[in-house]
């Protein structure tokens, strides 16, 4: 029971970073979409999958 409860907690602290990182990237046309790929990697990985998706997105698009 307290394992299911570490990965909800993962999984809803990366959305919120991912949805705050989307109000403040909005400005400079950075968005990354909020889904259960982008989600589950963040929560997976971490803090700094966040800055491998951006730099996906710059390299990218």
């Amino acid at each position: 029971m307290k394992k299911i409860w570490q990965c909800l907690k993962k999984i809803i602290i990366s959305a919120f970073i991912l949805y705050g990182y989307n109000l403040i990237a909005a400005r400079f046309n950075l968005v990354i979409p909020i889904n259960v790929i982008t989600i589950g990697a963040v929560s997976f990985l971490g803090f700094p999958m966040l800055f491998v998706l951006v730099l996906l997105k710059v390299l990218m698009f």
